[in-house]
């Protein structure tokens, strides 16, 4: 791992990721930048999920000197985005080869260790505690649990943890409000869109933590009812009607 040389600004991070494939808005990118600014030098930042290296590419420009950068992803062609949860094995080293293209053009290349494997196979290769840990794995209930729970156990006190697609995805959400809405540790601290910030540190107020969390269901209903109509083939429609179709809600 090389040392970090001068932070770069978040508004040069978001121009080198802006023609990157993947999933994240600007305030996400700004959102995913604080919390790595904010890990100790020597600290660990893992990032479970990441495609073509548009979060990591945040991630290791915003981690300070001597910061362990992991990005774990078995660019297996599983779980690859919405609506492409297998299959895509033709398409899987693509995508290895894009990221690894994207970070070296980015200069992070040698900031970021990735472990080519699935999270649940990666646990050995990181050791505790971890300092930012960013979730944007498969976001099927089961798998999405794991990740919150085994993972999540592994970040240090008044650490921070980030989950994408949460009140987006229903498996994301159901694994949120089963082991974080009634849970003891993290602290709901907000969202952008739908990445969502905790920090593990809540200590007492557990009832009023769940109920900010259960705040965010309206928008959630609302996520899900606009994934239906677009599988439903609404923005097709809308763009023949020569009006802008919504996007896919992340």
């Amino acid at each position: 791992m090389t040392s970090s040389t001068t932070r770069p600004d978040v508004d040069v991070v978001v121009e080198r990721v802006a023609d990157v494939e993947g999933w994240m808005t600007r305030g996400q990118a700004e959102t995913l930048y604080a919390a790595a600014s904010g890990c100790p030098p020597g600290g660990t930042i893992v990032e479970i999920g990441s495609f073509r290296g548009r979060s990591t590419i945040v991630l290791a420009s915003a981690a300070p000197a001597g910061a362990d950068v992991v990005a774990i992803d078995p660019h297996a062609g599983n779980d690859r985005g919405p609506q492409e949860i297998d299959g895509y094995g033709a398409e899987a080293a693509d995508d290895h080869v894009a990221f690894t293209t994207n970070l070296a053009a980015a200069g992070v290349a040698a900031r970021v260790r990735h472990v080519r494997k699935f999270s649940g196979e990666a646990l050995d290769d990181v050791a505790a505690p971890i300092d930012v840990l960013y979730i944007d794995g498969a976001h099927r209930y089961g798998p999405a649990l794991d990740d919150i729970r085994n993972w999540g156990d592994r970040v240090a006190d008044g650490g921070t943890m980030l989950i994408h697609d949460s009140f987006s995805s229903i498996g994301v959400t159901l694994a949120i409000v089963r082991h974080l809405v009634v849970g003891g540790r993290f602290r709901y601290v907000g969202r952008s869109r739908s990445m969502t910030i905790y920090r593990a540190d809540l200590g007492r107020g557990r009832a009023a933590n769940a109920l900010r969390q259960l705040a965010q269901l309206p928008w959630f209903v609302k996520n899900v009812a606009l994934k239906v109509a677009l599988t439903l083939g609404l923005g097709r429609v809308m763009t023949r009607l020569g009006r802008t179709a919504p996007e896919w809600p992340y």
